[in-house]
């Protein structure tokens, strides 16, 4: 039996998605007869305080969870520091953990990819398979966090083109995301593998209006719904969506419902105590076995792309709404991987960043549609997941097939 090592810093139960399609693959890879390990953190990315076991069997996976690996997000250092004593504490085990055949790392944390860099270093018999979620420096350096001349900056640079030469498969995105990591890679590295995300199917469920619970203890009935749920990152702002959602208090049928947190989050909260608007409202998370109840809620959902964050993130969180029939708008660029979604399968809209007029005006047009015709749009998204975006296909097949080789 063959051993395949994942190392992810978050990993189901906690919500975070990076961890999710981790759980995910693992699974499915066990199901196909490997033995599984996952080394992760042992407490809560988002929340620190929210404590899981040290070691489990979680669907055929063999889960370890390592201590001093999550510090929560309150500064960088503490994040920085919580990164380090995971991929000190994953790199040792590696190392010597017996009969490893395959090493799969992601961008999670943006310095996990140095874990199999190192291991596939001193153990040249184990492939080492890299997942490329978000791209660091990159990220760092369009937020103004870094400059891109600097050492820390060039040295991520250097060790990114390291765990390029040495994985024997790559895996992005998006097409975007692509042309940045072409720029990086060496001539050596192989070709890479462009697949998206895939939505997290094991935990949805479309529940209709009229019988969900959630949307009665919420006071949603009878509401239109725009919700952002997941992730609130300050790459992906949220100002032009917020400032045209304080324009619209004159409708008290629309709701903008942000759901889930992240430091993206302080600004909604912001905007709630300073202006107290009645028709924006904040709820944590959710858990995992009741988001079919709160992403069913939604009667459109919002997806925010930061245009510097175009080829450098991928938000994942519109597959959902699409697998559940929710029509999508997107505040971002014409030029993404969301927007050519939304072109190619037309199961829903766009407005631009810093366009309050244009998103107060097509927001006011989704409010004024019929059921009918919002099914519609959403169905349209519905076919796109079955058509190649569904986990069936791109988890249990695909994914599945490029760990295995």
């Amino acid at each position: 039996m063959k051993t395949l090592l994942l190392i992810s810093q978050v990993y189901v139960p906690d919500p975070a998605s990076v961890g999710q399609h981790m759980a995910d693959a693992a699974e499915a890879m066990a199901a196909r007869g490997w033995r599984v390990r996952v080394f992760t953190a042992n407490r809560g990315y988002d929340n620190p305080a929210e404590r899981f076991p040290d070691r489990e069997m979680l669907n055929g996976v063999d889960v370890c969870r390592l201590p001093l690996s999550s510090l929560g997000k309150k500064t960088i250092l503490h994040r920085l520091a919580g990164q380090l004593s995971f991929c000190l504490q994953a790199m040792v085990r590696g190392l010597f953990m017996p009969g490893l055949d395959c090493i799969f790392v992601t961008t999670s944390p943006p310095m996990g990819s140095i874990v199999g860099w190192v291991v596939g270093l001193l153990r040249p018999k184990v492939k080492v398979k890299f997942w490329v979620m978000d791209i660091n420096p990159d990220q760092a350096v369009a937020l103004g966090k870094a400059s891109p001349t600097s050492f820390p900056v060039r040295a991520f640079d250097w060790l990114n083109r390291r765990i390029l030469a040495r994985a024997s498969d790559i895996i992005v995105l998006d097409r975007f995301m692509g042309k940045t990591m072409e720029d990086k890679k060496p001539a050596s590295a192989p070709k890479m593998h462009l697949m998206p995300p895939w939505p997290m199917e094991g935990h949805l469920e479309r529940i209709e209006h009229a019988d969900n619970p959630f949307r009665k203890e919420h006071g949603l009935d009878g509401k239109f719904v725009i919700m952002y749920s997941g992730n609130h990152s300050v790459a992906h702002p949220l100002d032009t969506i917020l400032d045209a959602a304080l324009r619209m208090q004159d409708d008290d049928r629309v709701v903008f419902l942000f759901i889930g947190g992240g430091l993206g989050k302080q600004r909604v909260e912001e905007v709630i105590r300073e202006h107290q608007p009645t028709n924006i409202r904040s709820l944590p998370y959710q858990p995992l076995d009741a988001i079919k109840y709160s992403l069913s809620a939604a009667d459109v959902h919002l997806v925010s792309m930061g245009p510097e964050m175009v080829g450098i993130v991928h938000p994942c969180k519109f597959y959902g709404a699409m697998s559940l029939a929710k029509p999508i708008l997107l505040l971002g660029p014409e030029e993404c991987h969301v927007a050519d979604v939304l072109q190619r399968y037309d199961c829903g809209w766009a407005v631009r960043h810093g366009d309050v007029d244009g998103a107060e005006k097509q927001l006011r047009e989704m409010a004024s549609l019929s059921v009918d015709e919002l099914d519609k749009v959403g169905a349209q998204g519905r076919a796109a997941i079955e058509e190649g975006l569904s986990k069936a296909i791109l988890c249990d097949k695909k994914m599945v097939d490029i760990l295995a080789r």
